[in-house]
């Protein structure tokens, strides 16, 4: 079972924002993070997820991911995601992440855990300190499905 923890951050909302990801597989452990010059938590709780999983090397992998998003892990949970889909995400944000979420998530088998942010679970709140750092760090990346008015 590879493990994998979630965060977002977002420094306004829409502000400079980034993500932050710890993934574990037996003595395997790994760090992502990137930031963004405009975007949303929404928009990078989401990334966070869709980075993880697709960091992934191998299919049909069992993948157990704990989130502190309702947004993410109900949508996915409780089959709203799916729905949207079908009604081409009329009246819903984000369409260009969710689509690449459901691709990826296809690949693999793929449950969803919530759990409260800043709670002390220490790899969650590693992955909000990777998000903070990388919202408030330098060289900022461009959030083109934000900026370019894809997201809503």
């Amino acid at each position: 079972m590879i493990t994998i923890y979630t965060d977002g951050s977002s420094r306004g909302n829409p502000g400079p924002g980034g993500y932050g990801v710890v993934m574990k597989f037996r003595e395997h452990r790994k760090e992502i993070s990137e930031g963004f010059r405009k975007t949303t938590n929404n928009r990078m709780e989401l990334l966070a997820v869709i980075i993880g999983l697709e960091a992934i090397k191998v299919p049909n992998a069992p993948v157990k991911i704990f989130s502190d998003s309702k947004y993410v892990v109900d949508a996915v949970e409780k089959g709203w995601l799916w729905n949207w889909i079908k009604k081409d995400f009329k009246g819903k944000k984000n369409a260009d992440l969710w689509l690449r979420f459901a691709d990826i998530y296809k690949k693999h088998r793929v449950s969803f855990q919530w759990v409260k942010g800043h709670a002390g679970i220490p790899e969650n709140e590693r992955c909000d300190q990777l998000a903070v750092d990388a919202a408030e760090g330098g060289n900022l990346l461009v959030d083109k499905g934000f900026e370019s008015g894809l997201y809503s």
